[in-house]
């Protein structure tokens, strides 16, 4: 009985899916399967998988149909207890899925793991040590260009990086797949923050470890897409996942962290696509998605609240 399924979400790719992919044929543990999704690929990506790892199942998208549904359509297509997303840029050390099962099964109520990741070119660099978000309204990766011997030892995080996690199946059919409203970004942070309300907590094992790539599929860490769907999903993400009540609270904050934004992108030469994002947002809540508040869930929008000011005092440490 298979334990894992690995899914990939693959845009012209070809180039990173043989490391990838060999990587995957060397783990220690080999009692999952491997689904490879295809957006509308016209690099050839998946002719080269069928004709050289036969034993990846694949399912082909005639257009880009974005991150969120392409997972979605691979943890649909799972019937495991756990699914492993793993980007296509990636090449895991040989225990990677052994460590992410066996960190998920210390712990009943834990929703995803996220692993390790290092940068592909100097492995002795964090890429992502788990994923945190702030009153600020910021989401981003801890540890991200610092030595990575400082980052071994797990901890709690507020959501995994789905480049390279592990999530608990059944938890998904309580809470929702990934929100394809997003498209892409962020689109792990909110699915995370929603098994955070109901409860679940997520994970980083640092003894899981994956070299990435990175932007292998957008191109660049700024460009006109990334930040016009950050900013757009970032305040969706809020409307969301947030409370009246708690957005009131924070306000101050996230206005802060808005306008901080505007000028540093401003500075970049992306203030346009910065603003039009946020428009673009707020339109999106109106949309009937909004998280219900239960009062049974209070408990956990106090400890979501309580990490929300502390993660904003570590970020402005780092900065």
């Amino acid at each position: 009985m298979q334990t894992a399924t690995i899914v990939i979400p693959n845009l012209n790719g070809k180039k990173y899916l043989g490391p990838c992919l060999d990587s995957l044929m060397r783990q220690t543990r080999r009692d999952f399967s491997v689904i490879l999704i295809d957006n509308g690929s016209e690099d050839g990506s998946a002719d080269f998988v069928s004709a050289h790892y036969p034993e990846v199942r694949i399912r082909r998208f005639g257009r880009n149909e974005g991150f969120c549904r392409a997972v979605n359509e691979g943890i649909r297509m799972s019937d495991t207890p756990y699914v492993i997303l793993l980007n296509n840029d990636t090449v895991c050390e040989d225990t990677f899925v052994e460590e992410l099962v066996r960190a998920m099964e210390r712990s009943w109520n834990l929703f995803s793991c996220a692993a390790k990741m290092v940068q592909m070119r100097d492995p002795a660099r964090m890429d992502n040590a788990g994923d945190y978000y702030c009153a600020l309204g910021w989401a981003y990766a801890l540890g991200k260009g610092k030595p990575a011997d400082r980052y071994d030892c797990g901890r709690e995080i507020f959501s995994a990086c789905a480049a390279a996690a592990i999530y608990r199946r059944e938890i998904f059919d309580e809470i929702g797949l990934f929100d394809e409203t997003h498209f892409a970004y962020l689109e792990d942070t909110d699915v995370a923050y929603r098994a955070r309300i109901a409860g679940y907590r997520n994970w980083y094992e640092p003894r899981a470890v994956v070299r990435h790539v990175g932007s292998a599929t957008s191109g660049s860490l700024y460009n006109e897409f990334k930040i016009r769907y950050s900013s757009r999903n970032n305040i969706y993400l809020i409307y969301k996942n947030m409370p009246l009540a708690q957005i009131i609270l924070n306000l101050p904050f996230l206005a802060a962290g808005f306008l901080i934004k505007m000028f540093f992108f401003a500075r970049k030469g992306y203030l346009r696509e910065y603003v039009v994002g946020l428009g673009t947002g707020a339109a999106l809540c109106s949309r009937d998605k909004k998280v219900r508040f239960q009062w049974k869930n209070l408990p956990s929008y106090g400890r979501i609240q309580l990490e929300l000011w502390g993660n904003m005092v570590r970020r402005i440490s780092n900065i």
